[in-house]
Formats: structure tokens, C-alpha cells, sequence
């Protein structure tokens, strides 16, 4: 079916992007500062990268209580009238830029938005969680059965039920009880009328940072978010550590039992913005040493390194300046892509990647090119690609792949395709390569991936550093709905 409105491209995915992971979700909020909705929004458009399906804010004044504006698309085309920005007084307020991994995806319903809010007997609450929850099914069961309306189809409405059913005397410490019946992962920014809480889960595979803005301070998924609204960083929440907000500052404490941290190894490769800092270094250096340990693993003969923009960009500069094969840009994007005046009929529809991306000839021709990208998910972008450059005029095209091979679907937050449609669950390397029809492909090793985050040795096999289950198929919390449902799992001795 053609999209309901003319000059809509939703069917180009996140702007052409038809084969990369989706990322999961980006949170934010602010306490102790005037007119607190103005930086949430500025905070979300950072994050926006974070998921472009809807955004909400929720906002506590003294005078006129909690409001809320939930709106499907950007932050730009929403949270930038003043008309709404007025509805949205006070000092306090979170956000939340969504792409769905949980609830209706491709048809969002308004009631799925969140931040999400509930009214408590000791006053309200609102909710802004990223991650996924991996036995939201059934504790969705289970709550239901004792009495709970459920109003949206998303896992993160489960942790607003057990709160509200919690007997515990104040919203931090329901919000505790509730988060130790759920499993997965969850970094969360709630609210209360004069309380900033964020938390993460034990393992913290998602990110949340805490800044400094003035009198009053910041929670983020990452800290570009920070850097937009002018707040300095002050340090990441620990995993398995909740914080609590208020004019006084911050209390933190740990309800939840210490275990070896799995954070997201995919925030390096791809999920995060390049000018973010995660785990005390910059991502922008991070993909560029993927690069370099790229060029080390798997070398070879070219004549120029291309990224494909934007997310190759960095590693295709490392695996340049390792190789001192020069590095150019072959591949331009068009920085303007997201909607077409033209009638989006089935030969526009083909026409998806050049859309957004076009091979700069002049460069290519009879060049023996290096392509770098970030992951190959479907493959289906790759093939599409490798035409455009062969097309222009190139003699041969080499693959290189600044991750593992992709081959298990990720249950923590990220929109992944069901195993059977990831390209490396199917096919041997030797396969992908023939299939994509390239001259080579390779993908940096897994251990090359840990030394190009700073694990020096490599990946720790008996107790892996971070969460690396889409490329290892080891899941550091067992996803209990998807098991139930029929997923298999890799025997552990594989």
C-alpha cells in the first residue's frame, strides 16, 4: 500500500535506513531550572538519532500540577511552538524520543508515547524508560488478572502497575519494588512534583549520564544531550544504581544486587553519536581505533577508503589512516532527505537508497574501492551500494564491517529482525560475500572489537565485558518472553 499521505516517505525507514538496527529509545530531564520543558526539547533533538517515530514531555508546575504533550515525529516539528511550549510550565519535567521495540510497531498509537504517568495516592508520577523489559508479557498477565487496565501495548506501562501496586510509603521506593520484578534492561528518568530520579538496570546495558545545569541538574541517554543545553557532565549512573533529585542534590544508593556490568557494545559501534562520551571515551575515537583494527584484521589492496555516510564515516578514517590508503568521500549524503514531493509510486519506492545517497563518479571511476560500514544487518542496502558504485565506474569493491557479523536478534531495546532475516544467521562469510556480490568482504573479530573499545586482552570468554549477544547469541538475562514463545537459544556449550 502506498502511505496514506502523498509527500510521507515513512516507507524509507528512518530516512532511507531500511537495514540498520534501530536504536531503542532516548530519554531526558532536568530539575531546579525555569521553564524546564524548553530544555527537555533541546535535550530530545540532541537524542532525536535515538528514535524519530514520536516524543513526549511531561512538565510539573506548583500552580497548575503535571501537563503532558505527546506528538508523533520530530522534536523539531513539534516541541518548537510556542503555542505548545506554553502548556508545558514549571521546573522539573523528562522526555522521551521513541522508536518502537515494544507496543505496535510501524502503527504507533498516541497512547504508546511516553514519558507515561500515573497518579499515586501520594501524589503523581511520570515514567520515561529506554530498553526493553524482557518478561513483560508476563507480568502484563499477571496484573491483569489482579485488576490492572492496561492503556498502551508498551512493556514500560507494566513498571507504572507495579508501582501503583506496591505498598511501599513514597514513589522512589515503589518505583524500587516495582523494578525488581523486571527483567531485561531499563535505564529509566522519572518524575514526581518536586523529585528527578533516574535509574539503571544491574547489568546497565543502556546508557544514562547525569549533568550539571545551573542550580539544578540533567539526566540523559548520552551527553550530547548535555552539551545542547549547556550542562556539564558530572558522571554516568552506575548500573544497578538509582539517583534522587531534588533541590538538596542528589542521593544515590544501590537497591539492586552488584553484578559485572554488560553495557550495549553496540552503542560504540553505531547507536550513539559520535560526539557523546561513553565510558570515559569518545565514541568519535572509539570507531575510528574499530577502524584501525579493522585495517589490521583484514587488509588489502585499493585504491581509496569510502565510508558509507554517516555512521562508516569515523572507522573508514581509521582503517585510512592505518592502511595510508587515502580516504575519500565516494559516497555523498543528501543531508535534506525525509520527504519527496514526488508521488511515492512503486519505481520512487526502488529508488530508496539513491534517494538519500549518491556516488560521487568522478571519484570512483577505475578506482579499486574500500566501502566501510557500520554493520550488515539484512544486506539488502550492501547490494543496493554496491551497484551504485559499480555502476559509477569502480573496478572493485571491498566490503569492510566495523562489527561482528549480526546474527541474533537483540531483546534489550533495539528493533532487530527475527533471526531467520539476519543475513550472518544464514550464511557463512564466504556466502554474504557472493550474495552482496563484492570482490571481498570482511568483519572485524569480536576480540577486535573489545581492543578497539580499550579491552586490551580481548574478550573475557567466561564472563564477556559488555552485552554482545546479537553478534555471540549469549544473553546476559534469558528473554523470558521470547523463549516462551519459541525462540531458541544457543546451547551453552556452543
Amino acid at each position: 500500500m502506498p502511505p496514506a499521505h502523498p509527500f510521507d516517505t515513512s516507507y524509507l525507514t528512518d530516512a532511507g535506513d531500511d537495514d540498520k538496527l534501530k536504536e531503542e529509545c532516548g530519554i531526558f530531564g532536568v530539575v531546579g531550572v525555569t521553564d524546564a520543558a524548553n530544555f527537555v526539547a533541546l535535550g530530545l533533538h540532541a537524542l532525536q538519532h535515538r528514535g524519530q517515530e514520536a516524543g513526549g514531555i511531561v512538565t510539573h508546575d506548583p500552580e497548575v500540577g503535571f501537563q503532558s504533550a505527546r506528538r508523533f515525529g520530530y522534536v523539531r516539528d513539534n516541541f518548537t511552538s510556542q503555542k505548545v511550549m506554553e502548556t508545558l510550565p514549571g521546573p522539573i519535567g523528562i522526555g522521551h524520543v521513541r522508536y518502537s521495540t515494544a507496543g505496535t510497531k510501524g502503527q504507533t498509537a498516541i497512547r504508546d508515547v511516553q514519558p507515561f504517568f500515573g497518579e499515586f495516592a501520594m501524589g503523581g508520577a511520570a515514567i520515561a524508560h529506554n530498553g526493553n523489559i524482557t518478561n513483560a508479557n508476563a507480568l502484563r498477565r499477571e496484573l491483569i488478572e489482579r485488576g490492572s487496565i492496561f492503556q498502551s501495548s508498551s512493556d514500560s506501562e507494566c513498571i507504572i502497575h507495579l508501582m501503583a501496586r506496591s505498598l511501599q510509603r513514597n514513589i522512589p521506593e515503589r518505583m524500587e519494588d516495582a523494578l525488581r520484578r523486571v527483567e531485561g534492561a531499563f535505564s529509566i528518568v522519572a518524575m514526581t512534583r518536586t523529585k528527578l530520579i533516574g535509574v539503571r538496570d544491574p547489568l546497565g546495558v543502556r546508557p544514562l549520564v547525569l549533568g550539571k545545569l545551573g542550580d539544578g541538574y540533567a539526566l540523559s541517554s548520552e551527553t550530547c544531550a548535555l552539551d545542547i543545553v549547556g550542562a556539564d557532565f558530572v558522571r554516568e549512573i552506575e548500573p544497578g544504581e538509582m539517583v534522587v533529585i531534588t533541590e538538596e542534590g542528589v542521593q544515590s544508593h544501590f537497591p539492586f544486587r552488584r553484578q559485572p556490568s554488560k553495557f550495549c557494545i553496540f552503542e560504540h559501534v553505531y547507536f550513539s553519536r559520535p560526539d557523546s562520551i561513553l565510558g570515559g571515551r569518545s565514541v568519535y575515537e572509539t570507531r575510528e581505533a574499530i577502524g584501525r583494527e579493522l585495517a589490521k584484521e583484514a587488509p588489502v589492496e585499493a585504491d581509496m577508503v569510502c565510508p558509507v555516510p554517516d555512521s562508516g564515516t569515523p572507522a573508514a578514517i581509521g582503517f585510512s589512516l592505518e592502511s595510508g590508503i587515502p580516504y575519500a568521500m565516494g559516497i555523498i549524503r543528501n543531508q535534506y532527505m525525509g520527504r519527496t514531493f514526488i508521488e511515492p509510486t512503486e519505481s520512487i519506492r526502488n529508488m530508496g537508497v539513491r534517494l538519500k545517497l549518491n556516488v560521487n563518479r568522478a571519484l570512483v571511476e577505475g578506482k579499486r574501492i574500500i566501502l566501510v560500514d557500520d554493520s550488515v544487518v539484512r544486506g539488502t542496502t550492501s547490494r543496493k551500494i554496491k551497484e551504485m558504485i559499480l555502476d559509477a565506474g569502480a573496478a572493485e569493491v571491498h566490503f569492510r564491517i566495523a562489527s561482528p557479523p549480526t546474527s541474533w536478534p537483540c531483546f534489550y531495546g533495539v528493533d532487530t529482525p527475527d533471526r531467520d532475516k539476519l543475513l550472518a544467521a544464514t550464511m557463512s562469510e564466504e556466502e554474504m560475500r557472493e550474495h552482496l556480490g563484492v570482490d571481498s568482504l570482511k568483519f572485524i573479530s569480536l576480540d577486535g572489537l573489545y581492543r578497539a573499545v580499550g579491552e586490551a586482552e580481548g574478550r573475557n570468554k567466561s564472563c564477556p565485558q559488555y552485552c554482545d549477544a546479537c553478534f555471540s547469541g549469549e544473553y546476559p538475562v534469558t528473554p523470558t518472553d521470547k523463549v516462551e514463545s519459541g525462540f531458541v537459544m544457543k546451547p551453552a556449550a556452543e
